[in-house]
């Protein structure tokens, strides 16, 4: 407790550092569109970024994967042929044991908002540990209402009541429950594709079989996938929602609990629904007297991964699908890495919680709650959603140039920073090259770029950097990855 509290000086220098790099334009960059980083033959330069990183003195990359491999579960996996030794971030940088900078276009699989060790939410986190770290939500504490009301404040309708939870997995669980408990129905209709989380409900409502153990997974459907790219029906959003009707009618008692969807299924590949679709099966359920759940855990427009601001032109990913859903889900970016999950739901819709006592012991944590309202404050400050839709944007525009150019590029798609770039051997047959994108991975890292995978087939980049990403990282990842696929 004693370093947190002499810690205060540094922040403070971190913050006047913060400040100046911000005025010198090193995280909105004012430099040309697509500047130089390199020619057509030449290795593509790490962008100039004025900070060194504090010496490591710690474990080595070898020590520790020892040490994984006799103490930790053998079901962690890593990426890279080579496993990285992350010991430092700073904004959309990290920093290895060596001290070599890599530029992060993975964001901690979506969950790194605000950048990394941003000293307004570094600040938040301190001040509270200061104050008090944990009591329980059975005294008062100014910190967990005051982030409910900045939540509440960035939901549209009647959604305004909160519950805290500690991951996005827990908020699915809890949403689920809810539903079923409003409704008194147990069915509840989810998409092939999608991901949910990996407790007992939550594997229920996921829908991919490498993401599934062979345990009681009971009362969950799973409607077609509305995808653009590999769906049956290409962006006919309307033809796939008949499917959900059949499915109840032909299903279920022709009631259902509720309807739970990603506005952009994030560990499926990045897949954005077709167009429609939302809107006709929103009609659907409420004709069946089930509730509409938007999971937010994984988008970044605005959005949860299609959470809190990453698709860029809202706050949210259900937004925009024209529909306001009855329960939101969210968690991963509303933290900034924080352990930190989310369920936002109606007055009316809250109450059934009140029919037996519920509790979560670590849920609306001081600390975790404080750092989420930090957050949302740094968010507004810094028009990180503005910088989403205006960086995304190009960023996007210069993926697709690379789809011209390299035919093993199938489709890019996604919105603001939540995008994806989907790699096939063949266009015609679509099939999947999965080898392709580890081998291109692995040369994009050697070259300073960390992006994630994704997809059913493990054949999908994931670009899911900071929202504090600017067109100078935009041009570099584009570069990198041209470069690394020229070389296939």
């Amino acid at each position: 407790m004693q370093r947190l509290v002499t810690s205060t000086s540094l922040l403070r220098s971190a913050k006047d550092q913060f400040s100046r790099l911000r005025a010198r334009g090193r995280w909105f960059s004012s430099m040309p569109e697509h500047a130089a980083t390199g020619s057509k033959n030449e290795e593509p330069v790490l962008p100039r970024f004025e900070y060194s990183p504090p010496r490591y003195m710690g474990p080595t990359a070898e020590e520790i994967v020892r040490k994984r491999k006799e103490f930790l579960s053998p079901s962690m996996f890593y990426l890279y042929k080579k496993p990285l030794n992350i010991v430092h971030g700073k904004m959309q940088y990290l920093f290895d044991e060596n001290g070599r900078r890599y530029l992060d276009g993975f964001g901690g699989i979506a969950t790194v908002s605000c950048g990394h060790g941003h000293p307004d939410v570094v600040q938040a986190i301190v001040n509270q540990t200061n104050n008090i770290q944990h009591s329980t939500i059975l005294y008062l504490n100014h910190a967990i209402a005051d982030f409910a009301e900045a939540l509440a404040s960035k939901m549209p309708g009647d959604l305004k009541v909160v519950f805290f939870t500690n991951s996005g997995t827990e908020a699915n669980e809890l949403a689920m429950m809810i539903a079923r408990l409003y409704t008194g129905c147990q069915d509840v209709i989810s998409l092939r594709n999608a991901y949910h989380g990996n407790a007992a409900g939550t594997m229920g409502a996921t829908a991919m079989c490498n993401w599934k153990f062979n345990v009681v997974q009971s009362g969950v459907h799973h409607t077609q996938n509305p995808d653009p790219y590999r769906g049956a029906f290409g962006s006919d959003g309307e033809k796939y929602a008949k499917d959900v009707e059949d499915l109840i009618r032909f299903g279920t008692s022709g009631h259902v609990a509720g309807f739970i969807f990603e506005a952009i299924q994030g560990v499926g590949g990045i897949v954005e629904l077709a167009p429609n679709y939302l809107t006709s099966v929103y009609s659907t359920i409420k004709k069946a007297g089930g509730l509409v759940i938007a999971d937010e855990v994984i988008v970044r427009s605005l959005e949860v991964q299609c959470g809190v601001a990453r698709t860029g032109s809202n706050f949210w990913g259900f937004q925009n699908h024209g529909i306001v859903p009855d329960i939101v889900t969210m968690a991963k970016g509303i933290g900034n890495g924080i352990p930190l999950g989310a369920v936002v739901t109606t007055p009316e819709i809250a109450t059934v919680l009140t029919r037996r006592n519920y509790f979560n012991t670590f849920g609306g944590n001081p600390v975790s709650t404080a750092a989420g309202h930090a957050v949302l404050k740094v968010i507004e400050k810094e028009k990180l959603q503005e910088n989403a839709h205006v960086v995304g944007s190009y960023l996007k525009e210069r993926l697709c140039s690379l789809k011209d150019k390299h035919e093993i590029i199938g489709d890019v798609r996604g919105r603001g920073l939540l995008l994806g770039v989907e790699l096939v051997t063949d266009r015609k047959s679509k099939t999947p090259a999965s080898a392709e994108v580890l081998e291109v991975m692995d040369n994009m890292k050697d070259l300073g770029v960390l992006i994630g995978k994704g997809g059913f087939y493990g054949n999908v980049f994931r670009v899911t950097p900071p929202l504090c990403f600017n067109k100078q990282d935009a041009d570099f990842l584009v570069d990198v990855m041209d470069y690394s696929m020229s070389k296939l």
